[in-house]
């Protein structure tokens, strides 16, 4: 298995580890983005707010279990009020990008949603420049022309363009842009450092309690809806609870295929997940698709593949 500073052949064991590893992270993305689509737009299901705090509410628990009871990974506690305050400021802005994303899948097909997500690269490089003023080289912005280029292109050539699903769907990908950013800028001490599972072990309690107050203002009577519902089909009881749940194995599937796998596999298993998600979902959905939409789609993937090249050399 391979690791920073000692590469071994990895043994066979560990080959099926990591390809189960693989298989399981884009099972559970895939299978989550999916179900969102289908519980938001085709099931009726109209509540973005309330899904993603059942989410973030089984990743409140699944956290707990994986890192306290199973000891997934070690677990890393809040060691100041500042760290607390910083931490919950990640969380807000991990929320709105949650929300936005569920909110743009109910107008918009999971192709377009992916082919939008993918300029996530664009969205970083503007935000690390306002707000740490870091430059890059002048080829790594280039790279960014046909990232964006992509989606403009997408934009015209797709048949179920929706304006505020547009809108909702660029908030999300700046968001999870922002984010990245922040968290590199506000736990970067050593003291302050995070991994994946504990912070979303800490960040998760936290976007349940924003998100309580957001569901019960802008979603009125939405658990009395959802228990109506129930009595009539309790297949959406089931349809939340096993949503909820691959929306945590997402990060831990994440998190452990970040462990075995070298930064560069991890990149190019994205950039293939993201093409995958696409395919799987129009087979599924039958969502119409113009060639000038997988064009656009395709000059943004490879946008982001150069931009990752790009930024690998400049290092």
């Amino acid at each position: 298995m391979s690791t920073k500073g000692n590469w071994s052949p990895p043994s066979v064991s560990g080959r099926l580890v990591t390809l189960g590893l693989v298989a399981s992270w884009y099972s559970s993305n895939i299978g989550v983005l999916l179900l969102n689509k289908y519980l938001l737009s085709n099931y009726g299901f109209k509540y973005p707010i309330f899904l993603t705090m059942c989410h973030m509410t089984a990743c409140s628990l699944l956290s707990y279990v994986a890192i306290a009871w199973l000891r997934v990974v070690p677990m890393q506690t809040v060691r100041s009020r500042l760290q607390f305050v910083k931490i919950a400021a990640l969380s807000v802005v991990f929320c709105g990008s949650v929300v936005s994303g569920n909110v743009s899948l109910r107008y918009l097909p999971v192709s377009f949603n992916q082919a939008v997500g993918a300029t996530t690269p664009f969205f970083t490089a503007v935000f690390a420049y306002i707000i740490t003023v870091k430059r890059e080289a002048w080829l790594t912005y280039v790279t960014l022309i046909p990232v964006v280029a992509g989606v403009v292109i997408a934009s015209g050539g797709e048949p179920s363009f929706q304006l505020f699903g547009f809108i909702m769907c660029i908030s999300a990908t700046a968001a999870r842009a922002l984010k990245s950013v922040l968290q590199g800028i506000l736990l970067s001490s050593e003291g302050e450092k995070l991994n994946s599972m504990n912070l979303l072990l800490h960040m998760a309690p936290i976007a349940v309690v924003f998100l309580l107050p957001a569901t019960l203002v802008m979603e009125k009577n939405v658990v009395s809806i959802t228990l109506a519902l129930a009595r009539e089909d309790n297949k959406i009881i089931y349809y939340l609870l096993f949503n909820s749940a691959l929306a945590y194995f997402v990060n831990l599937t994440n998190f452990l295929v970040t462990k075995h796998t070298s930064a560069l596999t991890l990149q190019v298993l994205g950039n293939a997940k993201g093409a995958v998600a696409v395919v799987v979902s129009i087979l599924i959905f039958k969502n119409p698709v113009t060639v000038t939409g997988m064009l656009g789609y395709t000059v943004t993937v490879i946008g982001v593949i150069l931009y990752g090249e790009a930024k690998k050399r400049n290092k």
